[in-house]
């Protein structure tokens, strides 16, 4: 993708984000004059005829059945009872859990190859199949989606980069992407791809070989990571105050903007690289059939000579067979000796180069192809554990806080603040480190690939606000902020199996924590979140190793971008399914905005007593 193309989808996208906002303050004018009854409030027997509308809010309870009016808690695999009149009949979800189990397997595969977290599925199939509450469903979609990050890795973080034949020489600079070098084997066949290979291994000073990098762009992680929590900070900060129809069509209008965008980018990405296979097929068919007329009039030659020799009278001397023979001889010689000058001549695409910046340049190669950089995954433990610790305190995303801090309290938006700062201070502070180091390797022509990412303070500026960005707009919907940044960088110009690797790499860092914080707050069955868990682990290692497979087999890496177009078209249908669901049971009334921090007893703080019905 060109500069002038990614700056023009850029500005299409700051022009969406814009109306969106407009719409959101006209839409915020009729929310407050809004007010609704809320037809899905009981008397709970079991909260102290407390009036609930969510069971959550009643200690020791989370699943509520608005026919019956009664809070319950149920086990995974949940068997009907046979006994006649057994209260609980009416929970059997064995089936409901099967089924779940299958889509969800599905979903993992699916969703952790193109890089999401398949969050904008969970959620509403949790609510609708499963039949959870909307805060357990998201607290089982944040430990499907680390379930899934962490089968991802386990892939990713053994696989290469897909260019597996970077040079340490310096290259033809690229016209379109100054301060990158022009691919050393566009447009080649097989053929002429190996030989310039050899020719490459053979010239220079003897210690010539071929370098690569991890599919994982860590750089990419350290810095998009805290600038994506800082957004999904304020995103969740405001999305207290929206109403369920107001964020929710906020999410599909959002969701179906991204799908429409990404499903072209796959279009376009598909038909180029269709032209591009089909070009090199046909060069390979030409060369081909090329070689194997040259062999035949090789044969044909040979065989005359043959025949030739053998006419003359069998008492001829055998040195008379050899003068016959020797011009063939002389004929291979002479070309095995072109050759071996070939072989010395230099390659032409390589530009005479200073044996300073060429060990320099080794150096850097060298240290970039490390598997698993220790250090760099370093900095990604101390970013998770901080932020960890942040949101077991404070507690986020509808769980609550393991120390019992709510907004009431001062100390709550000291640690509101804390998130702030830690996040964009560490973006900041790795974002200084990226630029310095990108600039220490232009000194040295370092061969930088068309799809890396040469940092700079516009680099930084646009993937900052992607990251900040996506990080709000998932933060107010609720789920995964790769659905925006996945595409981000895809349209940036970065390889697809790259983008891929290192959103899924992004979502495991972030969906543990608050994944454990659902657990430890009881807001989450911890059955189900291990079984889910392992269920998604294991449907994400099946998944992208048949994608991946696919896509080395047919070199078609735009099927990631399609594949992501889906996943995000069905995530837009599966929230406004759950739009109409909602506004249906309100008798179609749209409430008004709900207070950021309710103080009172309004049902929501009950005391209940002990736990006397369990769904087993």
């Amino acid at each position: 993708m060109t500069r002038s193309n990614f700056e023009h989808t850029l500005a299409q996208s700051y022009t969406f984000f814009f109306l969106i906002l407009h719409l959101l303050r006209f839409s915020c004018v009729y929310a407050e004059e809004a007010r609704c009854s809320s037809a899905n409030e009981f008397y709970c027997p079991l909260c102290g005829g407390v009036q609930v509308s969510d069971c959550t809010a009643c200690e020791g309870y989370i699943f509520s059945d608005q026919k019956y009016e009664i809070c319950y808690d149920r086990k995974l695999f949940n068997v009907k009872s046979n006994q006649v009149g057994d209260p609980e009949n009416h929970y059997p979800y064995l089936w409901f859990d099967i089924a779940a189990s299958i889509i969800w397997f599905l979903v993992a595969g699916v969703a952790v190859s193109c890089g999401v977290g398949g969050g904008g599925i969970y959620v509403p199939m949790g609510m609708i199949l499963l039949r959870f509450p909307p805060k357990p469903s998201a607290g089982l979609s944040q430990a499907c989606i680390f379930g899934a990050g962490i089968g991802g890795l386990i892939i990713n973080g053994r696989k290469r980069h897909p260019d597996r034949h970077i040079r340490d020489t310096k290259g033809l600079p690229s016209e379109s992407c100054p301060g990158k070098i022009v691919p050393h084997e566009r447009n080649m066949t097989h053929l002429e791809i190996e030989a310039d290979r050899k020719l490459y291994l053979q010239g220079g000073d003897g210690r010539r070989r071929f370098y690569t990098r991890p599919v994982i762009d860590y750089d990419l992680v350290l810095f998009m990571a805290p600038m994506e929590l800082a957004g999904a900070v304020l995103g969740v900060t405001i999305q207290r105050l929206l109403p369920d129809w107001l964020f929710l069509s906020f999410a599909a209008v959002v969701l179906g903007f991204t799908c429409y965008k990404t499903f072209i980018k796959f279009k376009n990405l598909h038909r180029l690289e269709k032209e591009h296979n089909e070009e090199i097929a046909n060069k390979n068919k030409v060369s081909q059939e090329i070689s194997a007329a040259v062999q035949e009039e090789e044969m044909k030659g040979h065989s005359s000579k043959m025949d030739h020799v053998c006419q003359q009278d069998d008492d001829s001397s055998v040195s008379e067979i050899h003068e016959e023979l020797w011009p063939a001889v002389l004929s291979y010689d002479d070309d095995d000796s072109e050759i071996e000058d070939i072989s010395r001549h230099p390659d032409p695409k390589v530009i005479p180069d200073d044996s300073r910046e060429l060990e320099t340049r080794r150096q850097l190669l060298q240290e970039d192809s490390v598997q698993l950089p220790k250090r760099k995954i370093a900095f990604l433990l101390l970013l998770w554990v901080g932020l960890s610790v942040i949101f077991l305190l404070k507690g986020d995303k509808g769980a609550i806080s393991l120390v019992g801090i709510t907004c009431q309290d001062p100390v709550y938006y000291v640690l509101v603040a804390c998130q702030f700062l830690w996040t964009i201070g560490f973006g900041l502070v790795f974002a200084r480190k990226i630029i310095k180091q990108t600039d220490a390797r232009k000194v040295v022509n370092y061969p930088y690939n068309e799809t890396d990412v040469l940092w700079d303070l516009k680099s930084v500026r646009d993937f900052a606000f992607a990251g900040f960005g996506g990080g709000f707009i998932a933060g107010v919907i609720g789920i995964s902020s790769g659905y925006f940044t996945g595409p981000f960088m895809v349209y940036y110009g970065i390889h697809p199996s790259v983008a891929t690797a290192t959103c899924a790499t992004k979502m495991m860092f972030t969906s543990s924590s608050v994944a454990l914080l659902f657990v430890l707050s009881g807001l989450l069955p911890w059955e189900y979140a291990l079984y889910f868990f392992l269920v998604c682990l294991c449907g994400a290692v099946f998944g992208k190793t048949v994608v991946d497979a696919y896509v080395k087999k047919t070199g078609m890496a735009s099927i990631l971008v399609g594949v992501l177009a889906c996943v995000i078209g069905l995530s837009t249908m599966s929230i406004i399914v759950i739009l109409f669901v909602n506004l249906a049971k309100a008798n179609w009334c749209v409430d008004g905005f709900k207070e950021f921090c309710p103080v009172g007893n309004s049902g929501l703080s009950a005391n209940c007593p002990a736990n006397t019905i369990e769904a087993s």
